[in-house]
């Protein structure tokens, strides 16, 4: 028997099991909202499958996302990273993905953990759209706005709302699993 799944990861396999495994489930590690945040920024004006086919270059390219070894990235190792065809090679966001970086340790600094910021935009708890179809899933909200443009505030870079909605629907800061989703059970 077939599960029933939120229509739009029925591409693929890559799709369903990210679907199945990861999109939409808390995520309260540092590390692993890195890694969204700097995957998210990649996407920015391309389609999530683009990003997700490529995301075990990506995550050779950026050391593992590790937040301290990408912060220190030099002009030379950006231009390794421009010529890298197994990546996005738009430079504007792989320097953006360096000063995200730069950023997010600030932020660690400040709030004990990124977790902790991010987190404080919806009070600690998902928040559940429970929406009925996919018609039904906005591209940004209120909160998304808000933390966009603290985010920008801070020195992010590609962090509109619609990529910031789509970072905290992949880390399970909103829920938008449609209502007959088995994930929802």
């Amino acid at each position: 028997m077939s599960k029933t799944r939120c229509a739009w990861c029925e591409k693929d396999d890559l799709y369903r099991n990210y679907h199945d495994k990861e999109w939409g489930k808390p995520v309260y590690d540092d590390a692993t909202i890195f890694e969204f945040l700097i995957l998210e920024t990649f996407q920015a004006g391309l389609s999530w499958y683009t990003v997700l086919a490529k995301r075990e270059n990506f995550r050779k390219a950026f050391k593992k996302f590790d937040v301290h070894k990408v912060a220190q990235f030099t002009d030379a190792q950006i231009q390794v990273l421009c010529e890298d065809t197994g990546i996005i090679r738009n430079k504007l966001k792989i320097k953006a993905a360096v000063t995200n970086a730069q950023a997010f340790i600030k932020v660690q600094k400040e709030f004990g953990s990124f977790s902790n910021y991010i987190w404080g935009f919806v009070n600690g708890t998902p928040i559940d759209n429970c929406p009925k179809t996919l018609k039904d899933v906005p591209a940004t909200t209120e909160v998304s706005d808000q933390l966009s443009k603290d985010l920008k505030k801070r020195g992010f870079k590609f962090v509109g709302s619609t990529v910031v909605y789509a970072h905290m629907q992949a880390t399970g800061m909103i829920n938008d699993h449609v209502e007959d989703c088995w994930t929802r059970g």
